[in-house]
């Protein structure tokens, strides 16, 4: 069994930046998704094997994915924060980014941390 952990969730004023990291394996596809109460997780960003990645148009030109597989970890840079972006946070492991939106095509998955700005 594979356990994701995110950590770096917080209360933030509206314009500030929070940092999500979550503790992962080199999957060939990792991505962040976000759950607004009573709502679907929805797709924030994606990170390939290659480097290569893919945003939400609400969070583009905002918010950075990263990752550094010598610690085994994944960063979700969010900066210029909105009080819509209140949300829970998860990092997900797929094999493949080609459905990066659909949150079926991710086989692990973290418990959340929550992100709220004010």
């Amino acid at each position: 069994h594979v356990q994701l952990v995110e950590s770096g969730g917080g209360s933030v004023q509206a314009g500030g930046s929070l940092r999500l990291s979550c503790a992962a394996s080199g999957y060939p596809c990792m991505g962040w998704f976000r759950q607004f109460p009573g709502k679907k997780r929805e797709g924030v960003a994606t990170i390939d094997s290659d480097g290569s990645t893919s945003y939400a148009d609400s969070v583009k030109g905002r918010f950075t994915i990263s990752q550094d597989n010598s610690k085994n970890a994944l960063y979700l840079q969010m900066n210029s924060l909105k009080p819509e972006d209140t949300a829970m946070y998860f990092c997900a492991a797929s094999i493949s980014c080609e459905d990066w939106r659909d949150e079926n095509s991710y086989i692990y998955w973290g418990q959340g941390t929550q992100v709220t700005v004010s």
